[in-house]
């Protein structure tokens, strides 16, 4: 593609390609170079000019030699607007789903649902690009511009058409989904997180709604889930963009959860639609599970679903990895879970859900990330020391951080917590502890397969621990 047709300006350079590492670029190249929290690309244009970039995307005030400089005060939304055009075409429907939580179940409910009802479809995200035949992991919820856009346009030549895809806040932040046409936009739930890398609650919130207010097509639809604190400010924003509005949820208009009722495998759902009340038996524990599916269901009406279709679907739905995922019963009787939840709201959330299947003792396992919020960690403490029958605390990914630093501020909001460092050894003295009709949760890791200690990766399954341990 010549950069002429794809920046509107006067060249003859042919485009090969964009990226925004330098030891990327190659002759054609775009080059993306922007400040960043540990480095700056511009510090790096010369040398992807001498490795045959022949356009740069930067600030007007970076210093641009050798090749064409396209200058925007915001250069990441102008790359992502070029790059979005040099990988197209992309699958026919695509959405997005932001929120806190559920993003992950919620776009891969999505996938499910769209498969059953004969599409070929995907979902991308924080599990990786996940097909009916396949999983590439990505290593981040939302990968970066050239790799999103390169992965979105690979499904539609492997002839997949439908996409449900998580907007995370930083994605949103740093416009790495962007350019190409979003059907429909998702909104799960609000509450504390990242605020590492966003200064306040309002700016992290602010980063979500760009995806209502100019990520989604015009004339685009928004699914919302309505019980959530910020559900009516989230409303208000997709219709002041005059955007099409679907509500879920106790409040909702498009489908009304009427009543939830635990049962030995899952749940019992009465929802409205359309006038008529439908019984749905969940195969999912959990009462947020019941959210999921009803802003997946959305999406799916939303994109030109049918409704019978789409409530035979969610009863077929299966589990997400890593999202209350029985990873074995013990010996003595104990199932144990594992979940994701790494933020307070997400751990009593996901307590919540296997109270009603407890008939002895809850024991929760989990710990917090290091060279993360830090703000939140004694309040995970708090929600699970209150919510939890016995309390183990050890470690999450501590990163860069002194893990017995992390455990002591978790361990100030849950005194009378169990502390043992060493995540083996906790999941394995949780075991040992629970008894026939206890239940054990291991929470934050989820589906991850490594743990993060200092720089190293080094390899951890929550689920294959616990099936280790049991055994």
């Amino acid at each position: 593609m010549r950069l002429a047709d794809l920046a509107g300006i006067e060249s003859d350079s042919e485009v090969t390609g964009f990226a925004i590492d330098h030891r990327k670029v190659a002759p054609g190249t775009v080059f993306g170079a922007f400040p960043g929290t540990r480095f700056n690309g511009e510090d790096f244009i010369a040398r992807a000019v001498r490795h045959g970039a022949v356009a740069v995307v930067a600030r007007p005030e970076a210093q641009v030699e050798g090749a064409v400089h396209l200058a925007d005060p915001e250069p990441r939304r102008l790359f992502a607007r070029l790059a979005a055009r040099f990988f197209a075409p992309y699958p026919e429907v695509v959405v997005a789903v932001t929120g806190t939580n559920g993003k992950t179940s919620t776009v891969e409910m999505t996938r499910q649902l769209w498969r059953m009802a004969g599409h070929r479809s995907a979902s991308v995200g924080t599990l990786g690009v996940t097909t009916a035949d396949d999983q590439v992991k990505t290593g981040l919820t939302t990968p970066d511009i050239v790799t999103f856009l390169s992965n979105l346009a690979g499904l539609e030549r492997m002839g997949i058409g439908h996409v449900a895809y998580e907007a995370s806040s930083h994605g949103l932040d740093q416009y790495r989904s962007e350019g190409l046409p979003v059907n429909a936009a998702a909104f799960t739930n609000f509450s504390r997180d990242h605020l590492d890398y966003h200064p306040d609650m309002t700016a992290y919130f602010e980063a979500k709604m760009r995806l209502f207010d100019e990520v989604v097509q015009d004339g685009g639809t928004a699914v919302i889930w309505t019980d959530d604190p910020k559900s009516k400010e989230v409303i208000e924003r997709a219709r002041r963009r005059g955007l099409q509005l679907l509500t879920v949820g106790g409040s909702g208009e498009t489908i009304r959860l009427k009543s939830q009722v635990p049962s030995p495998l899952g749940q019992v759902l009465i929802v409205e639609h359309d006038g008529k009340e439908h019984k749905l038996s969940l195969p999912l524990i959990g009462a947020y599970q019941a959210a999921n599916v009803l802003v997946a269901a959305g999406l799916v009406l939303a994109t030109g679903g049918e409704w019978g279709q789409t409530f035979a679907g969610m009863g077929r739905l299966a589990p997400v990895r890593g999202r209350l995922e029985r990873a074995v019963i013990t010996s003595a009787g104990a199932p144990v879970y594992v979940d994701y939840a790494h933020t307070a709201d997400a751990l009593e959330a996901a307590i919540a859900a296997l109270r009603p299947h407890v008939e002895g003792k809850l024991i929760a396992v989990f710990g917090a990330g290091g060279d993360r919020d830090e703000g939140k960690r004694p309040e995970m403490g708090r929600v699970a020391a209150a919510a939890s029958d016995v309390v183990i605390v050890t470690d999450d990914n501590p990163r860069g951080e002194d893990p017995a630093a992390i455990r002591r501020a978790v361990l100030a909001g849950a005194p009378g917590a169990r502390e043992i460092g060493g995540r083996r050894e906790a999941i394995a003295a949780a075991i040992a502890l629970a008894g026939k009709g206890d239940i054990i949760l291991l929470a934050g890791k989820g589906h991850e397969t490594g743990q993060i200690i200092g720089d190293q990766v080094l390899p951890f399954d929550d689920v294959l621990v616990a099936r280790e341990c049991a055994a």
